[in-house]
């Protein structure tokens, strides 16, 4: 298995890179964010890759780093998840806006990927909501920019249903309070994130 391929770019594609290591061209998919990243490096770049190998075929998927290769790793091991579908949405979603929609169950965000309907996006969330919740070692928590501690979390998703249960939806939750300093208590976040949305 190749866990990470190191070398010059050789090639931009739409979605994949091709990376020239000692003479050989690897063509590897990558979400297009870590492409814009990818392309800000000078020199040689190391891109943290899953080795894909079915019977006809054979595909490297990378990651500009670790954290988001173990989020990709969590996302295809939802059922009916493959690696296309799983690049999809770290494509078009941000790994930390994926983390925050799946806690917060905001399917739609999860839909707005191609290739992924209102059950796939439900069923991403329930395969992975209690995962993410405990933030066991291989949930990829330094993506979530709104705190990579399980008391964040945990406050995050329960200031979250308190603005749903005052009459919000999810989506207007979840943006609110992206805005907010997390340190805050719980009680303090729902008074800010009032205060911002009721100034439109």
């Amino acid at each position: 298995m190749i866990a990470y391929v190191k070398g010059k770019v050789f090639e931009y594609g739409e979605d994949y890179i091709i990376v020239d290591n000692m003479g050989i061209g690897y063509i590897i998919y990558m979400p297009i964010q870590d492409i814009e990243k990818v392309k800000k490096v000078d020199n040689e770049v190391t891109v943290h890759t899953y080795h894909y190998v079915r019977e006809d075929q054979q595909l490297l998927y990378g990651f500009y780093n670790k954290e988001a290769l173990s989020l990709f790793k969590n996302l295809i091991g939802v059922s009916g998840v493959g690696p296309k579908a799983g690049l999809s949405i770290l494509s078009t979603v941000s790994p930390s806006d994926f983390i925050l929609a799946v806690i917060s169950g905001d399917e739609k965000t999860i839909s707005k990927a191609p290739g992924i309907g209102k059950k796939s996006a439900q069923r991403i969330i329930l395969e992975l909501r209690d995962k993410f919740k405990k933030l066991n070692i291989e949930t990829p928590l330094p993506l979530l920019e709104l705190g990579s501690e399980k008391e964040d979390i945990s406050k995050i998703a329960d200031a979250t249903e308190g603005l749903m249960a005052l009459g919000y939806t999810k989506q207007e939750a979840v943006k609110t309070l992206s805005q907010i300093d997390n340190d805050l208590s719980i009680e303090d976040m729902l008074k800010e994130a009032l205060k911002l949305l009721m100034r439109g």
